[in-house]
């Protein structure tokens, strides 16, 4: 692929904004010789040496020190009670929605704007996602918006909290933590349990990622993080359910085994379970890289601060901050354009591209899509300014450097 120079791009639009927007990225990356990510895996520790344990010893699957060891690993990073690994951050949510008590034709308060896994795992179950609107700070559920929707829309009948217009019931609310950033958990929750609502955290994309002196995943009854390749950490693929709930914990562990009933040789499930356990092969993998996370955020937080930094000159574009009382992994850096720049949202992800700044737009809002376009939803407007107006920016942690 060749590569323009950021002065061939520029030339090629009269606009002075685009050529100021495409500066300060260029000041934080300099000129790429390759098309630089959006977020690639860095492995720069014990990777080969765990893997090729698993591989010398032959304890490859679902059985084996390393996925132990990769559970408490994670307890102690996250501070979680229970940590149970799974196939990926998808299997991983699923299940916490199971155990949150989920089923078929229940609804699942579900934030439009997050990646596609999360309205899945929910009709995974059988219920149905209603989607609702996020704020600006964090990108998160809008909990005060979300209170103002339920008084209209919901009533509590016993501790079940019903729909009024479909009389299904809405059995749990999922908070999701975009590009990292923590969404608002103590006004979620405090709508949660107002509601009779089952807070769970699709925390994906946060590892790493502080609220109010706790790792995200502790607030909500269940969570779930992601290691696909193109996460902080990765496993190559896979995930993990946390919850500080004992009975949960051994839930959760038993019904991703299969539902087996350990014994020495026989086969007994006592009822449908699923094959979601992570390999220990993988789990090798990420035990290399959860030695080096904290460097790697450390890394990813200078990259931020220098976007934040080269934007603060430039009109019509700001760089997406941390929320207030939040210490943010800052998975994916993002800008979010001005109204009065909307229009030009495609030319500028062109321009990124073309010059090697790999750069994309959020993911189309989940009530866009036609599986999901006639679920019941709240009014939207946010999530849908927000989704014509983002862009992601290269984000790998060895940018920080």
């Amino acid at each position: 692929m060749t590569l323009a120079s950021t002065t061939d791009i520029s030339a090629g639009f009269a606009d002075s904004w685009l050529r100021d927007v495409l500066a300060a990225v260029h000041g934080v990356l300099g000129l790429p010789r390759s098309p630089l990510p959006l977020h690639e895996p860095e492995f720069a520790g014990r990777e080969w040496q765990y893997v090729k344990e698993c591989l010398d010893t032959g304890w490859v699957s679902s059985a084996g020190a390393y996925v132990d060891r990769f559970e408490r690993d994670l307890c102690s990073y996250t501070g979680a009670a229970h940590v149970i690994a799974t196939s990926n951050g998808t299997s991983a949510l699923h299940t916490c929605l199971l155990l949150a008590g989920v089923r078929a034709g229940d609804e699942v308060l579900t934030p439009t704007l997050t990646f596609i896994a999360t309205a899945n795992a929910v009709s995974y179950t059988g219920a149905v996602p209603h989607f609702v609107d996020s704020e600006p700070e964090s990108l998160g559920v809008d909990a005060v918006k979300l209170e103002a929707y339920l008084r209209e829309t919901a009533r509590v009948v016993g501790s079940v909290c019903m729909n009024r217009l479909t009389e299904a019931p809405m059995r749990a609310l999922i908070a999701m933590h975009v590009f990292g950033h923590p969404a608002n958990l103590d006004a979620l929750n405090e709508v949660a349990k107002r509601w009779h609502l089952v807070l769970i955290e699709d925390a994906a994309e946060s590892l790493g990622s502080i609220y109010r002196g706790r790792h995200t995943g502790n607030v909500g009854l269940l969570s779930a993080l992601s290691f696909n390749g193109n996460k902080v950490v990765t496993t190559g693929g896979g995930g993990a359910l946390l919850t500080n709930d004992a009975v949960l914990g051994r839930r959760a562990k038993h019904l991703t085994t299969t539902a087996r009933i350990p014994h020495r040789w026989s086969f007994l499930h006592d009822q449908v379970g699923y094959n979601y356990r992570l390999p220990n092969l993988n789990a090798a993998l990420g035990c290399a890289q959860l030695e080096q996370l904290p460097a790697m955020i450390q890394r990813k937080r200078q990259l931020a601060a220098r976007y934040c930094d080269a934007f603060n000159g430039v009109s019509g574009v700001k760089f997406l901050r941390e929320p207030p009382g939040t210490s943010s992994n800052y998975w994916l850096n993002a800008i979010v354009l001005d109204a009065a720049h909307e229009a030009q949202r495609d030319s500028l992800l062109a321009a990124l591209n073309d010059v090697g700044y790999m750069s994309r737009p959020v993911w189309t809002l989940m009530h866009k899509l036609p599986m999901y376009s006639a679920c019941p939803r709240m009014d939207l407007t946010l999530a849908e300014r927000m989704e014509a107006r983002i862009i992601n920016l290269p984000s790998s942690a060895k940018l920080g450097t």
